[in-house]
């Protein structure tokens, strides 16, 4: 018995001498600002986990409070906020930052463009970080990838979509970059706030619109109304981002930095997990609940007629931004790379046991 408490003493000891020598130490506080409220899982969620990890795993010398969208009232502001010194931190998608510095669009997704895993892959051995940092400097914030939705649905339709015809005129909520694409095709496109597109939908304000999957949009009940849900193009790796203040990221000791970045990483890679797991569950939950919903894909004329659209504003905005064109052209080169891999993989697994 004597042995044994021995042994169990020791790793309590060893704790409460690192309490200890910590208990001195300098605490280091940051303030977060996201773009999602605190009921939007799972991104909100890892926001709260990152911070909550760095906590722990610094011994309580890392401390972040985090302000979520209904707090700060700027969701879409997050760069500027994190730049400007309002807040240290953020968590929010680059996407949304195109008006600010369109070279900021690609580390989100781009339509037709690399999945989850590739684009991981893409970050952190094809060199993506490197051009995120050429991109990010200049506005005085570290940026670093925070957490994937993975390939995101092409959105709830009240009608099917058989010909280009069908999308002239057509109302859709749909932001971004894939928004510009619709337009081209002669969509009514509009970017209405969360919280009216339910209603939007309902009373034909619109006639279809964008957001996730089923892991979000189950509680926002599209499925109530717009029986067609379509397989998705626009967002094959939709990516958010934790920017830091570099400045205030300088000023930690190395350990901490180390600590702040395992923290970023690990509770991104969660996220993905997380959404997986609720997209899945709340697959079920829709057709169970709802047997009429239909899985569609757009056909192929108008996905044609999309990729040809994409890659002539692709090109247009390529010709006038050469760094943009850098980062597109380094993630054209390495999808060409990996996307075999991909389909040898992954796809002929599905293909041939489905």
């Amino acid at each position: 018995m004597k042995k044994l408490i021995a042994k169990i003493s020791i790793p309590f000891l060893c704790l409460a001498l690192s309490s200890s020598l910590y208990a001195n130490e300098k605490v280091y506080k940051f303030t977060m600002a996201t773009t999602w409220g605190e009921t939007v899982s799972p991104l909100f969620d890892t926001a709260q986990n990152m911070a909550d990890m760095a906590n722990k795993m610094s011994n309580g010398r890392i401390e972040i409070k985090i302000d979520s969208a209904n707090k700060h009232k700027a969701p879409l502001g997050i760069l500027d906020m994190v730049k400007g010194g309002q807040y240290d931190m953020g968590h929010s998608a680059s996407y949304y930052w195109k008006g600010k510095d369109i070279n900021t669009l690609p580390f989100t997704s781009m339509p037709f463009g690399l999945t989850s895993p590739e684009q991981y892959a893409w970050f952190y051995r094809g060199g993506g970080m490197e051009l995120m940092k050429k991109v990010y400097d200049k506005h005085g914030v570290l940026s670093f990838p925070g957490g994937s939705t993975g390939v995101q649905m092409g959105g709830w339709f009240k009608k099917e979509i058989n010909t280009l015809e069908d999308l002239k005129g057509l109302k859709m909520r749909i932001p971004g970059f894939a928004g510009e694409i619709m337009a081209k095709l002669g969509v009514q496109v509009t970017n209405l706030a969360p919280g009216e597109l339910y209603t939007s939908l309902e009373r034909g304000t619109i006639d279809a619109l964008e957001w996730v999957g089923p892991s979000m949009d189950i509680g926002m009940g599209f499925h109530k109304i717009a029986p067609y849900y379509y397989t998705g193009w626009h967002e094959p790796a939709s990516e958010m981002h934790f920017i830091i203040n570099t400045k205030k990221f300088e000023k930690l000791p190395d350990d901490l930095k180390e600590i702040m970045l395992n923290a970023i990483r690990l509770s991104a890679y969660d996220m993905y997990i997380q959404n997986y797991d609720m997209n899945a569950t709340a697959w079920q939950q829709m057709k169970a609940e709802y047997p009429n919903i239909q899985i569609k894909t757009l056909p192929k004329a108008i996905m044609d007629e999309m990729k040809k659209v994409n890659k002539e504003l692709r090109n247009e905005m390529g010709a006038k931004n050469p760094l943009l064109k850098e980062v597109l052209d380094s993630q054209d080169a390495y999808m060409k790379k990996v996307r075999e891999w991909t389909i040898i993989s992954d796809y002929l697994y599905l293909k041939d046991n489905l």
